[in-house]
Formats: structure tokens, sequence, C-alpha cells
């Protein structure tokens, strides 16, 4: 697995770097060479955030941790994406079992129930050609956190959402 360090508001001595990959490569041995995992380190308001997302051919798992100390980060977000591989292995068989890029037979076992999928409820609506200024309203109107809506702009289904921030984030699907 490549690692790809960056870093916002932080500088990682090489000590860090060598750490993160090192760890990371703990998770390298459930993939194949050629999949990636982008590591980011920020430093927000004392505490030391590393997000971590890992593309593996139409998966993506992500963890993100925030801590006073870097390292605490580092240790609980490889933690994380560890058990989410475990909890989520015979979903991602079924789902994937062709796949060569994940090597099933390398991840434990999840040792608690396995994850089970119970959707409750299906909605149906009508896409609303507008912009996304104006899906941000309508998402606040009806008090929601996130809206999808067929931007104008783009001419393609996006998702408008409400950020922990305060601020909104937009989703755009590419095919």
């Amino acid at each position: 697995m490549k690692v790809i360090i960056t870093t916002k508001n932080f500088s990682a001595s090489e000590n860090l770097k060598e750490t993160i990959e090192k760890k990371m490569s703990k998770l390298g041995k459930y993939f194949t060479d050629d999949i990636e995992a982008d590591v980011m380190i920020s430093s927000e308001r004392g505490r030391q955030k590393v997000e971590s997302t890992i593309h593996a051919r139409g998966m993506i798992f992500r963890a993100e941790e925030s801590t006073p100390d870097v390292y605490e980060s580092v240790d609980k977000v490889v933690d994380k994406l560890s058990v989410q591989m475990s909890r989520f292995k015979t979903k991602l068989q079924q789902k994937k079992g062709g796949d060569r890029s994940l090597l099933f037979d390398s991840i434990p076992e999840y040792e608690e129930e396995p994850f089970e999928v119970d959707l409750v409820k299906t909605k149906k609506f009508d896409l609303v050609p507008m912009l996304a200024e104006e899906a941000i309203v309508q998402m606040e109107l009806l008090q929601h956190t996130f809206f999808v809506f067929l931007n104008m702009e783009t001419d393609s289904v996006n998702v408008v959402y409400k950020r922990k921030d305060g601020g909104y984030g937009l989703l755009e699907t590419t095919y």
C-alpha cells in the first residue's frame, strides 16, 4: 500500500511520517500493493487531527480522530480502520467477492456480532433542478442535515449537507 501524507497547519517530522507509514503498512496486508492510503494531519484548536482514507477499487474506508497527541490520533485511526475492515468483512465478501484488491483471508474476523443492515424506510422524491445555494435554503427550511437535488449548473445529482463546523458541503456525483 502506498501512503500519501499531507499536512494542514501542521509540520510533520520525519519520525512522525515514518511512524504513520509503519502503522498504515499493518493495514497494507489487507490490500494489494497498488492501493493508496491518504493521510491528512492538521492542527485545530490545540488538537492534532488525523484523517485517513483508503480507496480500494469502489470501496472507501475512512477514519478520523482528534487528540492532543498526534501519535495517539494515528493509533486510533489505524485501529478504527482495522475494526471497519473486520466488521464489514462478510458484507464486503458478498459485494466484492471477485475483487482481488482486498485480501479477505488476511482480514481478521470481527469478535462481536457482524454488522447487519436494517433498512427501515424508503423514501421517493422528485429531483428538482436548482442551484446549490437554493438547495441549502431548501435544506434549512426542511430542517434537514442534507438535501439531494439536480444541479442546474452541472446537470448532475448533487447533495448539500451541513458540516459540523457550521458550514456547508457539496457532494457532486460523477460516473
